[in-house]
């Protein structure tokens, strides 16, 4: 398992233990995990986005520490949040982790987010020119997601 990973699933398993709520400090995680504190911050800024479901905070100085709070919202609210956090363009990964986070968050259920992933998927969108796929994936995205509502 990379590091990443296992910084991640820690700061999950915080967040669950505190029912969506986890403080901590950079330093100290990294040095309970045995990583890097610059580890810390890629897990944080690439899997603890808004567009993943989480408000992160943060305070610099000696007793700094990153609050991140994952948002609870009702799931049409929910599904709004990731339809105005997609923009005008949506590449392939961001798009796989909005519909495997919408699985894990039961907003979708597994048959559908194997359908959105077909209809995602790069080679869905073989035929269309490289410059325009990822805004074609973005406009798919929303219009499926505001089906859900």
């Amino acid at each position: 398992m990379r590091m990443s990973d296992i910084v991640a699933q820690h700061i999950e398993k915080l967040l669950e233990q505190d029912n969506g709520y986890a403080e901590l400090q950079r330093n100290e995680l990294a040095s309970a995990l045995g990583c890097v504190p610059s580890q810390i911050n890629y897990v944080i800024t690439s899997r603890f986005t808004p567009e993943h479901g989480y408000i992160v905070e943060s305070k610099r100085g000696g007793g700094g520490y990153i609050r991140i709070t994952r948002i609870t919202l009702d799931k049409n609210s929910a599904i709004m949040h990731i339809v105005n956090s997609i923009g005008d363009k949506l590449d392939n990964a961001s798009a796989e982790v909005m519909v495997r986070n919408m699985e894990q968050r039961d907003m979708i259920s597994p048959t559908s987010a194997r359908l959105m992933r077909a209809a995602l998927s790069d080679r869905a969108y073989n035929d269309i020119p490289p410059a325009t796929r990822d805004s074609l994936r973005a406009t798919v995205m929303k219009h499926m997601l505001l089906v859900l509502i």
